[in-house]
């Protein structure tokens, strides 16, 4: 599952969007234990962005590959050759004062009471700040406003080419879904290797 945590050997580490009690949670452990089967956690946008990286708008896609999961707040995951940086917070980058995702997150389009042409000049400014700090070769825009593109497209102009999550929203339940096939196969070789050894 994705939760909207940085984790770590299946410890959420974070909170900023939701409760505190998450932080330092041995989440794997516990849900494992509740629901009686192995559980496989990641930070929300990272199995997100493995999704549209293996199945989606980044496919066979090269370089450095930035996906934003705009929603409730504004997730990041950051690929270099398919490779990922677990547990990035570019939500979190100050732009203008403040931690970005006040601003930009889909959320706050209507906390604000902002127009999508509002919206999209801060959102826009984002992605430069981004784009001149990593230089990707392709951002991949999901979470809920990637259902709304056509909304605010028009008002981006970064250079770097822009590319809606083929998954949308459906992104992180297929990346969820990829974490445990790979945690079951991982620990499916592990005791393999045990009995020959």
């Amino acid at each position: 599952m994705g939760i909207p945590a940085a984790t770590r050997s299946g410890t959420t580490l974070t909170a900023a969007n939701i409760d505190s009690a998450w932080i330092g949670f041995q989440a794997e452990r516990e849900m494992g234990l509740a629901m009686g089967r192995v559980v496989a956690i990641g930070n929300d946008a990272d199995v997100a962005g493995l999704a549209e990286l293996r199945f989606g708008a980044g496919r066979y896609q090269r370089g450095t590959i930035i996906v934003l999961t705009i929603g409730t707040g504004m997730g990041s995951a950051i690929f270099a050759d398919g490779r990922l940086l677990p547990n990035t917070e570019f939500g979190h980058v100050e732009l203008h004062g403040q931690d970005a995702e006040v601003r930009v997150a889909e959320s706050a389009r209507d906390r604000l009471g902002l127009s999508w042409r509002e919206w999209a000049s801060g959102f826009d400014d984002y992605l430069h700040l981004l784009e001149k700090l990593f230089w990707p070769d392709l951002f991949i825009l999901g979470g809920g406003a990637s259902k709304r593109s056509d909304n605010y497209m028009q008002y981006v102009t970064v250079k770097t080419p822009v590319a809606i999550a083929t998954l949308k929203n459906n992104a992180g339940i297929v990346g969820g879904a990829l974490i445990a096939v790979e945690k079951r196969n991982r620990e499916a070789m592990s005791a393999a290797g045990e009995a020959m050894g």
